[in-house]
């Protein structure tokens, strides 16, 4: 018997429709993966590790010297300052602040996209005695700085001033800005005043020579601090009247905060209001108004200089009879014709007399001709 060919039995096939539900899932967790791989393979995407450090190729030069500093662990592109400052160590920190440091031969660098830097550094005295350190610090952007240890040969040393841990400061009276402002104020000139307080000294141990913080803030912003140094000591349980300066930008204007720090904690807040410099408004003013001015007045001189002129233009006009004379001349007219003709007909003829005078000019009336003068006598005749 022989099988007789029927339909074949259809093949298995994939299912061509949407993808299954465990491929989707599977490509959801393997994208932020791929993500924080692409991030991290970047170039200058990674942070630097660790803490910031700072390295010395030597640990002791003399003033006129210089040294090679070196760093690692600091952020990307970080703007740093190098300084070499004295009463200070990496445990205490810069004591006094920068007044410590060598601010005039300071140096400034710009860290790799790794975080490290390398400068040179040249060696000069701080104004404070040793034991000295290098200090480096960010400039701009999160709060960084590392100190590494440092001798400058020949330099005095003296023991650090022992730390006031239990000397507090407290604002015991209000405060105040003093002082007005001048004239050029007005121009735009830094407005300035002094803000003055009295602290105390709740603690057990004096301060010495505190160090302040004065921010200034305007509007929204946040304050801008600068370091202020009060010279004197307070003793515990004393007190003491400061004043520190106060100085805002050229041409400031508006309402102002003036903030006092010491250490991390913020003694009084003052407000002030600041004058707007009209004169440099008036100055603005009149620049646009006489500016403008004098550019038509040059224009308008030069369009008069260059404009084209009609032909014969510049000739002169044959002079006449002045004004004043026709004028009389007619008046006397007017008058003299309500006489006799015969007096008119002299005073016409006086009129015409008078009028040839005027307008031959080369005719005086002394030398002008005339009947009644005698003839001249010949030669020969009595």
């Amino acid at each position: 018997m022989t099988r007789q060919p029927g339909p074949e039995a259809p093949h298995p096939t994939r299912p061509t429709g949407p993808p299954s539900l465990t491929a989707l899932l599977t490509l959801l967790a393997l994208l932020p993966a791929l993500c924080a791989l692409f991030v991290l393979t970047a170039p200058g995407a990674r942070a630097a590790e660790g803490d910031p450090a700072v390295s010395l190729s030597k640990k002791e030069a003399g003033k006129g010297g210089e040294i090679t500093v070196r760093g690692s662990g600091w952020r990307p592109d970080a703007l740093l300052m190098l300084l070499i400052c004295g009463q200070s160590t990496p445990e205490r920190g810069v004591i006094g602040g920068t007044n410590s440091c060598a601010n005039a031969d300071g140096r400034a660098v710009t860290t790799d996209r790794k975080g490290a830097f390398s400068k040179k550094l040249p060696v000069t005295e701080p104004p404070k005695p040793c034991p000295c350190v290098v200090h480096v610090a960010t400039v701009t952007g999160e709060e960084a700085l590392a100190d590494a240890v440092f001798t400058v040969a020949g330099h005095p040393t003296a023991e650090l001033p022992r730390q006031g841990g239990d000397g507090k400061l407290a604002v015991l009276a209000t405060t105040r800005l003093e002082g007005d402002s001048s004239l050029l104020t007005w121009f735009g000139a830094p407005p300035a005043r002094r803000l003055v307080l009295t602290v105390g000294n709740l603690g057990s141990d004096p301060v010495e020579d505190p160090v302040f913080e004065i921010g200034t803030a305007h509007g929204v912003y946040a304050p801008q601090w600068e370091e202020r140094q009060w010279r004197g000591t307070v003793a515990p349980g004393g007190k003491a009247r400061i004043e520190l300066p106060v100085e805002l930008s050229a041409g400031a204007h508006g309402d102002y905060q003036v903030s006092l720090r010491y250490g991390d904690k913020v003694l009084a807040e003052q407000p002030w209001g600041v004058g707007r410099p009209w004169g440099v408004t008036l100055f603005w003013v009149l620049l646009c108004l006489v500016v403008p001015a004098a550019v038509f007045r040059i224009a308008m001189a030069v369009v008069d200089k260059v404009r084209p002129r009609p032909a014969g233009a510049h000739r002169l006009r044959r002079p006449t009879a002045p004004t004043a004379v026709i004028a009389k001349t007619k008046t006397k007219t007017k008058t003299k014709t309500k006489t006799k003709t015969k007096t008119n007909a002299n005073t016409a003829t006086g009129t015409d007399a008078n009028a040839t005078t005027a307008v031959l000019p080369w005719f005086t009336p002394d030398s002008a001709p005339s009947e009644n003068r005698p003839r001249p006598t010949t030669k020969g005749q009595a």
